[in-house]
């Protein structure tokens, strides 16, 4: 009788969680092919039942809920975590109620970074008052940043910064971000005055993601880019001259669709 219960339930269950498995062969068609679709599937339907209130507001409109879902798995980040933010946010279109809203978060673009192949490191630290930085484009391959890991009180986040060395051991383009910048950024964003938004939850990841996300302009973001290589060099052994070692341009992002960007970094700048 308990199993039949249980079965009857779930049948009517049609909340966001039961959706997502409802919908697991498109879920796991999108995620990329060195995902697992079953692992994937299982956090995206534990991030929503672990937490009320996104369960809630994925309730007001499942569709919209879903849709944030698939953009994470696009990109085969993880749902509910922070490579991959989802934050009730209040729509106007559904009378003041709350909706889901997914937010790539800084260790997403780490990752996407890393996975198109490029880069051996990627760097993205916070600076605080008590730190000391210096970094002079032109002349310095990257930033000097002293941290008094045993101080009691390291201060107010003044700045980030982010950079990549890649796999020949070139150093990327540097991003700094001072506080202004980092509050111009944070004004464009559309859910910065929900009490569930990253930004009021865990202020320094955004600032964090608010450089890498710069950075993500200058290095690959897309397994794209190793196709390409691959294609040069196939036409170098071919005969054809070779562009080793030349600066990457400003690259095409995975995340221009899903995380438009703003306008761009301020380098070699940081004010208290």
């Amino acid at each position: 009788m308990t199993e039949t219960i249980s079965n009857a339930i779930a049948t009517r269950d049609n909340g966001p969680a039961a959706q997502i498995e409802q919908y697991r062969d498109e879920y796991a068609a999108l995620v990329p092919s060195h995902i697992n679709p079953d692992q994937w599937i299982r956090l995206a339907v534990g991030a929503i039942r672990g937490d009320k209130n996104l369960m809630l507001a994925a309730q007001t409109d499942v569709g919209v809920f879903l849709r944030e879902m698939k953009v994470a798995a696009r990109l085969g980040l993880e749902p509910g975590t922070e490579q991959f933010y989802l934050t009730p946010r209040k729509s106007k279109a559904h009378g003041g109620r709350q909706i889901i809203k997914g937010i790539v978060g800084y260790q997403g673009i780490v990752e996407l970074i890393y996975r198109a192949g490029a880069v051996s490191t990627v760097i993205v630290e916070a600076v605080r008052a008590a730190d000391s930085f210096e970094y002079v484009p032109g002349r310095d391959d990257r930033p000097v940043h002293g941290i008094d890991w045993f101080g009691a009180d390291r201060g107010d986040l003044v700045g980030v910064y982010a950079y990549a060395v890649m796999k020949d051991g070139a150093v990327s383009k540097v991003v700094v971000l001072n506080r202004k910048r980092v509050m111009e950024i944070k004004a464009k964003s559309d859910s910065k005055n929900s009490d569930y938004s990253p930004w009021n939850t865990n202020e320094e990841s955004m600032w964090l993601k608010s450089a890498v996300r710069q950075l993500a302009k200058w290095v690959p973001t897309s397994a794209e880019y190793m196709r390409e290589q691959l294609r040069a060099q196939a036409e170098v052994a071919a005969g054809a001259p070779s562009v080793a070692g030349a600066p990457l341009p400003p690259q095409p992002s995975a995340l221009d669709d899903y995380d438009p960007a703003d306008e761009g970094p301020i380098e070699g700048e940081l004010v208290d």
